[in-house]
């Protein structure tokens, strides 16, 4: 097929519509490239229940095991599932997943061994490279022995490591309703979940790449609405959603009020400083909440602030040694997962921390959300650097004014902040505002919509 690879090849996977834009076909030599690009002499691969999914992976492993590489294949698993194979077994990987989006998508992401990412700057633009010389005339004939392709199930070792990690043993029982939304979640949640103090509720953990439902994204507030009126209805202690393939999660409480993310970051960040002695480093995003850095140091440790996007999470993870990071996408990595992403063991430390005491979580993270902030507001606009550019000028030279330009471009006063970033993918600017009061946040919030959208 004629496929434009600028299109489907992204800053951190490989995503777009199957088959209009790319098909098993280009799969295959994205396996070849795969291997060339990283060396790997045995790879491991992975995929969510999408339709595509099967095909589109065994035909990356055909590309593969043609380059003389073997193939473990473990078939149906989450995103962070194929992580811990990528990290116990030493391997590079590839899961094939296209994560929230909807059904025609599909996508690929690729790691190093021991969940090192792969992204533009780490591989991924030489990936690209080699299947755009390719796709006219194939991947060239290696000399090399064709490699095997195993099966091999990896849910129980999983598992047992997330569990190995928080101890929820000696925790209350708890009623807590989980939404996977038809995505991998369902495939997981059942063995992480057996034999703890747990009454589980589950919502549509049937596996449906169609997503009959709603979209598998629980940062979108209608697709969590479902799981907020069961929370209710069951009088249960919390309310777990998964995205579709399950690297994120996100939680309401038990009056089915979701809970920041932000929240959920600096919580676990006091559990994972508790653990270290009190001693280590979090690495939070620039749109995270002020209480994450706070949270940090009132628990002895060191916030490093870094820009939006897993692969500079993870990067600063590695150079700093950091024990935790947080993203307000609800992405949460954590140095005993091989600095990966990991919903679901932020979710045991969701569960662990409130079955540790007896209040309501809504009471627990009270201490950890302490500021109103306006969530993520996209604005369709014609000139990003244009919008930014006045932006700056409305506020550069004010007293009390602090600017910065990590990420976008982020405005910070003594009671207010915002950032505002361009997409990379769509002519999109990105609002997130938190102020130490709700009034302050929604008049800093309009001050800067009034910009972007003049």
């Amino acid at each position: 097929m004629t496929a434009d690879l600028s299109q489907l090849v992204k800053a951190y996977d490989v995503r777009g519509v199957v088959p209009d834009q790319w098909d098993e076909t280009l799969a295959e030599l994205f396996g070849a490239a795969f291997v060339q690009v990283t060396g790997a002499d045995a790879i491991v691969t992975g995929h969510d229940m999408r339709p595509s999914s099967p095909g589109l992976s065994r035909a990356f492993a055909r590309g593969a095991a043609a380059r003389g590489v073997d193939v473990t294949e473990i078939g149906l698993c989450s995103t962070d599932q194929l992580y811990y194979a990528s990290g116990a077994f030493g391997l590079a990987g590839a899961m094939f997943t296209a994560s929230h989006n909807p059904a025609q998508y599909n996508g690929i992401k690729m790691c190093r061994p021991g969940a090192a990412p792969v992204g533009q700057d780490t591989g991924l633009s030489e990936i690209r490279e080699l299947v755009e010389s390719w796709m006219d005339s194939g991947a060239p004939t290696s000399d090399a022995t064709p490699g095997t392709i195993t099966q091999r199930d990896t849910l129980e070792d999983y598992s047992a490591h997330l569990r190995g990690l928080v101890d929820l043993t000696s925790i209350r029982p708890l009623k807590v309703v989980v939404d996977a939304g038809n995505g991998m979640g369902g495939h997981t949640v059942p063995t992480v979940f057996a034999g703890l103090p747990l009454t589980l509720v589950p919502m549509y953990f049937e596996l449906d790449g169609m997503f009959p439902n709603h979209e598998a994204n629980p940062l979108d507030p209608a697709n969590i609405v479902d799981l907020q009126k069961r929370v209710r209805e069951e009088d249960a202690d919390l309310g777990i959603a998964f995205d579709g393939d399950a690297d994120r999660c996100f939680v309401v409480d038990e009056r089915g009020e979701p809970v920041s993310p932000s929240a959920i970051t600096a919580l676990v960040a006091a559990r994972e400083l508790a653990r270290n002695g009190g001693k280590g480093t979090v690495i939070h995003n620039l749109i995270t909440s002020w209480s994450v850095p706070e949270v940090v140091r009132e628990n002895g440790g060191t916030p490093v602030r870094t820009r939006v996007g897993h692969s500079f999470i993870k990067a600063e993870m590695a150079t700093s040694g950091a024990i935790f990071g947080g993203e307000h996408s609800a992405h949460y990595y954590f140095k005993d997962f091989w600095n990966a992403d990991t919903g679901m063991l932020a979710a045991l430390h969701v569960l662990a921390a409130l079955g540790g005491q007896e209040g309501t979580l809504a009471a627990l993270v009270a201490q950890y959300d302490r500021y109103a902030g306006s969530g993520e507001i996209n604005s369709t606009v014609d000139d990003q650097a244009g919008r930014l550019a006045a932006i700056k000028a409305a506020y550069e030279g004010r007293e009390d004014i602090t600017l910065d330009e990590l990420d976008g471009l982020t405005i910070t006063a003594t009671d207010w902040w915002f950032n505002v970033r361009p997409s990379n993918t769509e002519p999109l600017l990105r609002l997130n505002a938190e102020a130490r009061d709700e009034p302050t946040m929604v008049r800093v919030r309009d001050e800067a919509l009034a910009i972007i959208r003049g």
